[in-house]
């Protein structure tokens, strides 16, 4: 799994939550190594779990020649009270780490294989992830 090594704060607050407010992604919205990339439509928040589970994927899916870059890192800390625990006395101790993808943001990119086997990995790894996603190539952007 992934998380950061050291991190300044141990707790984050929790931030906006308005359907309506929310932005596009402004950093990550290119292609910069593979031919083929996983692109956000909707928001989320994406645990390390999640994003392990579909590096997993692309691994397999890509065989030994074929190359794939993760775009993403989760740095933000979730916490989380334990069981059966009531209301106020402070927030939560810290479980894991997740990263806050908009609409936008290439997660994924797949290099060095055919078109069908890169949109077949990323289709896969797609649907481990709690946004929707769209594949998008260099050739049809570009």
């Amino acid at each position: 799994m992934l998380f950061p090594k050291k991190v300044k704060f141990r707790k984050w607050q929790t931030g906006r939550k308005n359907p309506k407010k929310i932005m596009n992604a402004a950093r990550g919205t290119r292609l910069q190594n593979g031919s083929f990339g996983l692109k956000a439509i909707t928001n989320a928040r994406m645990t390390s779990n999640q994003i392990e589970s579909a590096r997993k994927v692309l691994t397999r899916e890509v065989g030994k020649f074929g190359k794939y870059w993760i775009r993403i890192f989760p740095d933000r800390p979730i916490t989380r009270k334990a069981a059966e625990v009531g209301m106020g006395k402070g927030k939560g101790d810290p479980q894991g780490f997740c990263f806050e993808v908009l609409p936008g943001r290439i997660m994924f990119e797949v290099g060095n294989v055919s078109e069908k086997v890169a949109r077949e990995a990323l289709r896969k790894a797609g649907s481990k992830l709690p946004v929707k996603v769209k594949i998008i190539s260099a050739k049809d952007i570009y």
